[in-house]
Formats: C-alpha cells, sequence, structure tokens
C-alpha cells in the first residue's frame, strides 16, 4: 500500500504501512515497506472486536503509522488473515495474540529430550485447524534415537501422514538437513512452536545462520529445555519469506471452543460425521455413531480418538 495523507485539525500526518516484528510491552517495533524499522507505540486504545485480548497489536499485524520526531505511532491495524493465542499470565484478560497473517506453523517436536506426547502433538494440531493455518511436523534430534526409536518415529509420521500432515526428520545439528528446511520455509511466513529444549532457534539458524539465535541446554534436573526465547519476533529470511520465532510454551489455545465443532478439527472424522445416527452427536457414548466405528475400524487411530475425548472434558470443565 502507498503512503496516504489524512487531514487532522490544523496539521497534515503523513501515514505508512508496516509490519510488527516484535512487541515488547507497550512498544512496537515495525519494519516499513521501505525496510525502515521503527519503534512505536500506540495513539489512542484499540479494541479487537470479539477477542478479548492483554494485547490490541502483535507480531505479525499490518498496520499503519506516523513518524514524530524519532518514534512511530501506530494509527490502525490492518484486517488478519489469522492469528495465534496463548494463556495469559495477566488474570484479568482471556488470551494473548502470540501472532497473525501467518501461511504456515512449523510444529517442532523431539521424541526424547524433551519427550512429545502423541496428545501434545495432537492438540497443536486440532489448534492449528482451528485457527486455519496449515501445519508442518517437524522431528527433531533424530541423531539421539536409537534403533527402536526411529522404528517409532516412523510409524508416528505415518499416523499424520495418512490424515494429510507433511511431516520431516532432521537434526538441527546436521548441516546435511540444511536444504531440506529451507524448502519448508521458503517465501512464506512462518510460525515456529514446540516445546522449549525441542530445538527451534538451531532449527531456524539451521536455515538462516546469520540471525544467530540463542539456542539452550535441557535441564539435567528436568528433562526439559530452558526459555531462550522470550518475546516472539518476526525475521526476513535471506532465500525468501519470513518467519516467527517464539517462545516454548506448553500449548496454544483455541478462543470458546464448543462441543459441538471440536470433531471438526480432527480431519480424519470429518468425512464419517454425517454418518452418524444423530445430527448432534458428539462420538463418545451415542448409538449409530460413525467416528465411534471408523475407531474400531482403524480410520482413525486410538490415540487422537483419546485426544478428542479427553479435550471434550477439558471442555466441560473450562471457563475459556
Amino acid at each position: 500500500m502507498s503512503a496516504k495523507k489524512e487531514k487532522q485539525p490544523n496539521q497534515i500526518i503523513e501515514l505508512l504501512t508496516g509490519r510488527v516484528i516484535r512487541s515488547t510491552g507497550s512498544w512496537y517495533r515495525v519494519r516499513l515497506e521501505n525496510d525502515n524499522v521503527w519503534d512505536c507505540k500506540l495513539r489512542g486504545k484499540f479494541r479487537i472486536k470479539g477477542i478479548k485480548t492483554t494485547n490490541p497489536v502483535a507480531v505479525g499485524d499490518w498496520v499503519r503509522i506516523s513518524i514524530e520526531g524519532d518514534i512511530g505511532f501506530i494509527h490502525e491495524i490492518g484486517k488478519r488473515n489469522n492469528y495465534v493465542l496463548r494463556k495469559s499470565v495477566n488474570l484479568s484478560r482471556r488470551a494473548h495474540i502470540l501472532c497473525s497473517n501467518i501461511d504456515q506453523a512449523i510444529l517442532l517436536f523431539t521424541l526424547g529430550q524433551p519427550v512429545t506426547t502423541l496428545g501434545y502433538i495432537d492438540r497443536l494440531l486440532v489448534t492449528c485447524e482451528a485457527f486455519h493455518i496449515p501445519a508442518v511436523i517437524i522431528f527433531n534430534k533424530i541423531d539421539l534415537l536409537q534403533e527402536d526409536g526411529l522404528k517409532k518415529l516412523e510409524d508416528i509420521k505415518e499416523k499424520y501422514e495418512r490424515i494429510g500432515y507433511k511431516t520431516v526428520s532432521i537434526s538441527a545439528n546436521n548441516p546435511q538437513y540444511t536444504d531440506q528446511v529451507i524448502s519448508l520455509l521458503k517465501d512464506k511466513t512462518s510460525f515456529v512452536v514446540g516445546r522449549s529444549g525441542a530445538g527451534k532457534s538451531k532449527t531456524i539458524n539451521l536455515a538462516e545462520p546469520n540471525l544467530k539465535l540463542k539456542t539452550g541446554n535441557i535441564s539435567d534436573f528436568s528433562g526439559h529445555g530452558k526459555h531462550t526465547t522470550v518475546y516472539a519476533e518476526l525475521f526476513p529470511l535471506s532465500f525468501g519469506g519470513e518467519i516467527i520465532d517464539s517462545p516454548g510454551f506448553k500449548e496454544m489455545v483455541i478462543f470458546d471452543l464448543d462441543k459441538d465443532v471440536l470433531s471438526h478439527y480432527f480431519p480424519e472424522m470429518i468425512p464419517l460425521i454425517n454418518e452418524c445416527r444423530f445430527r448432534n452427536c458428539i462420538h463418545v457414548s451415542e448409538p449409530g455413531c460413525a467416528v465411534k466405528r471408523g475407531v474400531e475400524e482403524g480410520i482413525v487411530s486410538h490415540s487422537r480418538y483419546n485426544t478428542y475425548k479427553g479435550m471434550l472434558n477439558e471442555i466441560s470443565d473450562s471457563d475459556w
């Protein structure tokens, strides 16, 4: 978008288009279309309709700013194609927008150091489906797996590929996987998510070494990773595209999730839903349920169905 001028009382303010690349408290770093970067604050109060969040502006937002002296002011926030929520530590609000306008989510997992459960993988995939964000699964640290671990990995990959998800195996410590990671990230805005210690920053550094993102080690005491990324931040990639590095966290959350639509976020259940005897079937105890039949026939895996039932129970007990 080209710059426009808006007439204000006794002054003309030129508004420039940019994208938020970092958010720290009340300050936002914005990269303009000419690649200049400005530290900005909000001009006035902003409320995003329908979403109660701790932050009105998020990394990935397109905004319109004015330059006044040596700082910028955000006047407008563009419409979001999608966004990712996480639970807020601020109890006065319900959620925090981590980032927005994403082409794909790179879900990074490890079978060991730290251990990743299938339930955790499923929950992130469900969240991506709910947020309308295509997901790619990367399994990192395959160099640490023994023969039985590699066999388990192949079984897990087959489970998710069968229902339509792309999976990739890498070791972020090995340069031989560089081209594989670059091909996934090229010309897209990618959001990288996974537990602390899974190797998010190392994987990004593998594809773009000049970023030199800080990496950490696994805690010997807890077996979990140590947080090295403090804020979500958007970085341009030299080979095309952008990447959003994020703090490690337990899970993204779906806002106001309804029991009746949860099954729609499991791709393998979608073709079966209309075959259920009852239109309002939630696929647990109802007779004539096609989804339960799908579990018995192996169309829906037992592990995925157990995740589904667990999420149903949590919806009943949740105040989200």
